[in-house]
Order: C-alpha cells, then sequence, then structure tokens
C-alpha cells in the first residue's frame, strides 16, 4: 500500500491576489501543521490538469475553494462529489475554462475520481484584485478549518 492510499489529500485552490479567492489557499495553509500526520497538503490555482495530477493515487480528497454562485458571502457549501455533480453555476467567476468543476465531471466520465471526493466551497463576496479576505468570509475560515481537520482524521 502506497502513503497516498493511506494518507488523505487536502487540496486548496485559489489566488490569494483577487480577495475571497484565496480562501482554499489561506485555509489549507492553516491545516498544514494539524493535519500532517495524516493528510497531505497541497495548493492549486484550480487549473484542471493540474488537480487531476494531484489526487491522482489518492482515495480520500478534500478541495476548498472560494465559490460564487449567487449565495450570500460566507455561506459554506460542502459537497461529496464523488457522488453527485457540482451544480453549473458554482464557479461563475473562476478565471479557468478547464477548472476545478470539469476536472471533477472529466475524471468522473474517466473513472479516476477518488473514491471519496468532498468539496467544501465557500461562497465569496470580492474576487477583485487584493489580499484580504472580506469579513462574511473570514467570519467561517476557522470553522472550515476543524470540519476538514475532523473529516480527514475520522476512518
Amino acid at each position: 500500500m502506497s502513503v497516498t492510499d493511506m494518507k488523505s489529500l487536502i487540496i486548496g485552490v485559489g489566488n490569494v491576489y483577487r480577495n475571497d479567492d484565496g480562501v482554499g489557499i489561506l485555509i489549507v495553509r492553516k491545516l498544514k501543521n494539524r493535519v500532517s500526520d495524516y493528510s497531505h497538503v497541497k495548493e492549486q490555482s484550480g487549473e484542471g490538469t493540474s488537480l487531476m495530477d494531484a489526487w491522482s493515487g489518492y482515495g480520500r480528497v478534500c478541495i476548498v475553494d472560494a465559490v460564487s454562485s449567487g449565495s450570500p458571502a460566507g455561506i459554506i457549501h460542502r459537497m461529496d462529489v464523488s457522488s453527485e455533480s457540482i451544480p453549473a453555476n458554482f464557479f461563475s467567476c473562476s478565471t479557468h475554462s478547464f477548472g476545478v468543476a470539469e476536472a471533477i465531471e472529466l475524471a468522473r466520465t474517466l473513472g479516476q475520481l477518488p473514491s471519496q471526493l468532498q468539496l467544501y466551497g465557500i461562497e465569496g463576496g470580492d474576487f477583485q484584485p487584493g489580499e484580504f479576505l472580506s469579513a462574511e468570509v473570514e467570519r467561517v475560515v476557522e470553522s472550515v478549518v476543524d470540519e476538514i481537520v475532523q473529516y480527514v482524521s475520522s476512518s
């Protein structure tokens, strides 16, 4: 059994120079020291093929990213995307034409989806250039960190 079979992978997706879009990266940076015994942590820009390469070989993966679905900023969307599709409007502010949603659906079609794939989508409100989270997004960061620790540490 390889290390990737035994450990979970947490992928933080985003751009820390687009305000709320950086929440996934900031969350995995907070997680790094808390989950190192049982999880690997990676930062990704959200480009689809890089995501597929990153999760290759892992059975349990958690993706954390900012979303823009029209819900109020700070809302946390939790989805088991190993068994359900991502809504079409979830990543309406993405700068990638082949991003998170497309990578997941292609991997599903090709039979390359991890057996457990959890998405934590934090609804963003400000995707303009800048390096700060909005107050609504900042308020939920610690609760998402705690939820992910619980998710990846459970058997």
